[in-house]
């Protein structure tokens, strides 16, 4: 077995835990869902527009957390993809100032705005050798530093025809939801078939073993950090289309840092690297979504919220790491 093969593709007990556990999380998340709606009388939102606007609600996130699955494989992380929405929705919306005809344009601008991001972030930390923490917690607060300088509030706009990104339908389904899903597909593909594929996972799972496999250990994690940051600039793009404007708080207080970070450890991917992938990450989406709509059916208080949530981020971690420690054992 390749060394790739043996960090995706764990044996025994350990491979049956790392496919299962993010979906039966995701079982018992849903389980709660559905029990707090009946309890409290409010059966509406079991229909199946809620729960398609649930998912709705968290497309910005999931696209995220795809780009960040990619440099935590890697044995990496990224703290500036919250900066960079809001960097890439103002670049957007300020280059298509109400114009249809520059939608092409203000596209291609976010997106090489997230390229060079995550090409900076994958020299510093590759190159550099700087901690990957304190290399994209430094280009975040260089981003924010920027935004501020120059935008107080929202700048430009959005066309009605760029909106048709985050409110457009096929069917009953929003068009941001089959992108969403269709992203993943894509993702998953590059893990699962591609050379560098393998070659992230073994960097991730062993970076030593696998430069001295030949494989560009640099190479990939530049190439990570490049993903993960035109996914950020993706969904900047989003944002803009949803408020139809973009403004510099709209990733205002690492939100999207944190919680992308924490849907894909809840999806099974492990922060030291080498093993987890998409559809883990997909499902801690979908829990983070579910968890959040049950403290809202409860009429759970704001700061409330947000502590149950760290602790049930805390515990679900704690789990995955335990259950790591008599898998290895």
């Amino acid at each position: 077995m390749s060394l790739a093969a043996a960090s995706r593709e764990p044996t025994g007990d350990g491979f049956r835990f790392d496919r299962w556990a993010p979906l039966i999380l995701l079982g018992g998340a849903a389980a709660i869902y559905v029990a707090v709606a009946v309890a409290t009388g409010q059966t509406q939102y079991l229909t199946l527009d809620n729960l398609i606007a649930i998912l709705g609600r968290s497309i910005a996130l999931g696209i995220t957390a795809i780009g960040q699955t990619f440099v935590i494989l890697a044995a990496s992380i990224d703290l500036s993809v919250a900066s960079l929405i809001s960097a890439t929705a103002v670049l957007a919306s300020v280059v298509m100032d109400g114009s249809a005809a520059m939608i092409v344009p203000a596209i291609a601008a976010a997106i090489a705005l997230g390229a060079l991001v995550g090409l900076a972030n994958g020299m510093i930390v590759s190159v550099l050798k700087v901690n990957p923490l304190i290399a994209t917690l430094g280009m975040s607060l260089v981003i924010q530093g920027c935004l501020s300088a120059f935008v107080s509030n929202f700048a430009g706009s959005v066309p009605p025809a760029f909106q048709v990104f985050a409110y457009g339908q096929i069917g009953a389904v929003p068009l941001a939801l089959v992108f969403l899903l269709s992203l993943a597909i894509l993702a998953w593909a590059v893990l699962r078939f591609t050379k560098f594929g393998s070659d992230l996972y073994a960097v991730g799972g062993n970076e030593e073993a696998a430069r001295f496999a030949g494989i560009k250990t640099g190479r990939v994690v530049l190439t990570a950090h490049v993903i993960c940051s035109v996914c950020a600039a993706i969904a900047g793009l989003y944002l803009a289309s949803r408020l139809r404007s973009g403004a510099p708080w709209i990733g205002a207080d690492g939100v999207y840092d944190l919680e992308s970070i924490a849907v894909v450890v809840i999806g099974g991917t492990v922060l030291a690297g080498g093993r987890g992938g998409i559809w883990g990450t997909m499902a801690g989406m979908l829990i983070f979504s579910l968890i959040d709509s049950v403290f809202n059916i409860a009429g759970v208080d704001t700061f409330a919220k947000q502590v149950l949530r760290g602790i049930i981020i805390v515990a679900a971690v704690a789990f995955y790491a335990i259950r790591s420690k008599r898998i290895v054992a």
